[in-house]
């Protein structure tokens, strides 16, 4: 009895430590043009980043715009209650937390701009590599 209890304690305790590992990628898709979801978002990916995730940002519709140099107020703007904007965290969590950013592989083609038009180090997805980094079992996706 004391191993058959023995045992399951082990198993138990394994597989609750693989629960808690959860998956070591994140891919945040965002698209919604709402600054406070956006902002989420990177809170979130941030966060997931914190606890030891790679993490891996892709911008799509007005949410592309979170990656132009030239970005609309709403992307720039701080909000409460760190007064953070979207865009702020977005470029904290790329330079501290290593993360890789880019806008759809439609996004530019869409405004009839190039990749000039995007801050540095942000790129343009590659449909079947980002296809690849969604199917990866060990990645959780977040979708804003």
């Amino acid at each position: 009895m004391k191993k058959l209890l023995l045992s399951a304690v082990l198993v138990m305790s394994s597989a609750v430590s693989a629960f808690a590992e959860g998956p070591s990628n994140v891919v945040t898709v965002v698209t919604s043009p709402d600054p406070q979801t956006q902002l989420m978002s990177m809170v979130l990916t941030m966060q997931a980043a914190q606890q030891g995730a790679s993490a891996h940002i892709l911008l799509c519709g007005p949410a592309g715009d979170l990656a132009l140099k030239d970005a609309p107020e709403s992307a720039t703007t701080g909000q409460p209650p760190r007064d953070m904007s979207p865009q702020g965290l977005m470029q904290m969590i790329q330079t501290n937390a290593g993360a890789t950013v880019e806008v759809c592989a439609i996004y530019l083609p869409g405004r009839g701009e190039g990749p000039e038009v995007l801050l540095d180090g942000i790129g343009v997805a590659n449909p079947g590599e980002m296809a690849a980094r969604l199917m990866d079992p060990d990645a959780r996706v977040l979708s804003f």
